[in-house]
């Protein structure tokens, strides 16, 4: 059985696309800063919630990349004629491929990928690991490692079905990276086109994701930055 925390997710809880414009947040969702904790040798191990922002019932999140009050919207995508075709389509089923594994079936989404980095370490991977799950030692280690992919991109399913981490409805403002909303929020497109809904998903903040309003690992090469 799936398990998520979208039950929890009030029907007035939604995000929407504006065109050309900010991502308009309804329903007081809460709002946190979120960083990885990494390692000595620079990985990922952990994901540490740094702050909770102060919010109204309705606010506006800059998905431009360039105001001055990120991640609040300040007006700057009019300023700087900033465009967003929002151009993010079908589900994750029609998009994943299956990576196989034992006891467990991994799928991957390789158009959501924002690079945070948990899906590896420098002695193992999800995609070299998933042909040793039937150690059940690696299953729980491909486990951990898909559970804190925060775009939803890895994903996995026992008998399948597909399993979820219990995850609070919030968004989460990441380190030099994309929002991340979980607890299955409601987003709409500036087109009216409703988002997919998901326990987990990441939004581009940048400006230069190929597949607004979802992230797709742009902001990496385009060295966005806003530490939390």
């Amino acid at each position: 059985m799936t398990e998520t925390a979208a039950s929890t997710t009030s029907p007035t809880q939604a995000i929407t696309a504006a065109p050309d414009g900010p991502l308009l947040v309804s329903g007081a969702v809460p709002l946190y800063r979120r960083r990885a904790v990494e390692s000595e040798h620079g990985e990922p191990l952990a994901w540490e919630t740094t702050e909770q922002l102060e919010t109204r019932e309705r606010y506006a999140l800059c998905r431009c990349g360039q105001s001055e009050r990120k991640p609040f919207c300040d007006g700057t995508h009019a300023r700087v004629g900033f465009t967003a075709a929002d151009t993010a389509a079908g589900t994750y089923d029609d998009r994943s491929t299956v990576l196989g594994g034992t006891g467990i079936t991994v799928r991957d989404d390789r158009s959501i990928c924002v690079h945070a980095g948990f899906c590896g370490s420098r002695v193992a991977n999800v995609w070299g690991q998933v042909a040793e799950t039937g150690e059940s030692t690696v299953r729980a280690q491909v486990i951990s490692m898909v559970e804190k992919c925060p775009s939803g991109a890895l994903t996995y399913r026992f008998d399948g079905d597909d399993v979820e981490p219990l995850m609070a409805t919030a968004i989460a403002i990441t380190d030099d990276g994309p929002l991340w909303v979980t607890g299955g929020i409601a987003i709409t497109a500036a087109d009216g086109t409703t988002i997919e809904t998901r326990n987990r998903v990441t939004l581009c903040r940048c400006g230069a994701s190929a597949n607004k309003p979802l992230c797709d690992g742009s902001h990496k090469t385009a060295g966005f930055r806003d530490p939390t």
